[in-house]
């Protein structure tokens, strides 16, 4: 089995990466960055993120284990005291995973006849610098609403516990193969209206963002952000990839949700 390990810079995370290094060579593993069978992640649910995109080529092949050196995250199963119990499921692995939905972007500028393919595993947002945002939604190709606010958060369903969650969205287990439409401060008055309301989109369906020609508009893509140029349209769909966490103790997603943001002692 190969393994690469991505990490963050923290103090304690570069002990752990150094230890758990020495015991994957110690037991024979094969190192191995640039194509990995398993990417163990050192850190919180950031430096997840920022793995996952690194490796977002190679997703049909590689399956990845988080490992916190912090806070609890969300997306994190082992802590940074059991990696000797980590590295023995590696030697056990019978290949089993479990696999969450992602977001397919494509961004259409207004000077470039090909499309920009981005993909996320939480969310990405559209917003404006420093003015209100107004930008055409469609869902599946129809005309549905012109809104009018800060921005618009489209993400997945594992996303739907991050920033989504924060702006009043709802949270959805990542069986439900959709997306979810969140704004973040429409205006609604006598003169413009919005749904005001999550959407959860259907897998078939899609989100267009048209925005008013501006070039100070924001796209963020989990933890990237892109600006500076015009944007024609933004097409956001569930996509037909995904990303495979191994299965060794992986946590349930509504025992995940539970311990992220309630506490297994305020449950009782």
């Amino acid at each position: 089995m190969k393994i690469a390990i991505f990490t963050n810079d923290g103090r304690q995370s570069v002990e752990v990466t150094q230890k758990l290094r020495k015991k994957f060579e110690d037991t024979h593993f094969v190192m191995d960055e640039e194509n990995p069978d398993i990417v163990v992640t050192i850190g919180g649910d950031g430096t997840l993120l920022a793995a996952f995109h690194k490796y977002e080529n190679i997703l049909d092949t590689v399956r990845f284990v988080a490992v916190h050196t912090g806070h609890l995250g969300f997306y994190t199963d082992w802590r940074d005291d059991e990696i000797d119990d980590l590295v023995i499921s590696l030697q056990s692995d019978n290949g089993q995973s479990v696999s969450y939905p992602l977001l397919d972007i494509r961004v259409k500028y207004e000077d470039d006849q090909r499309p920009v393919n981005l993909l996320a595993l939480n969310e990405a947002t559209l917003k404006r610098n420093s003015a209100t945002m107004v930008t055409d939604v469609f869902v599946g190709g129809d005309l549905f609403e012109k809104f009018r606010g800060d921005g618009l958060c489209i993400s997945t369903p594992t996303g739907s516990t991050a920033y989504n969650k924060s702006l009043g969205g709802a949270v959805i287990h990542p069986n439900l193969k959709v997306l979810q439409m969140t704004e973040i401060s429409s205006i609604n008055n006598r003169v413009f209206r919005t749904l005001s309301s999550p959407m959860i989109i259907a897998p078939n369906d899609w989100v267009t963002l048209v925005p008013a020609s501006e070039c100070d508009y924001i796209l963020t893509v989990d933890q990237d952000s892109f600006h500076g140029r015009r944007i024609e349209q933004i097409r956001f769909k569930i996509s037909n990839r995904s990303i495979q966490f191994a299965k060794y103790r992986h946590m349930q997603f509504w025992q995940r949700v539970q311990d992220a943001f309630i506490g297994a002692e305020y449950a009782n």
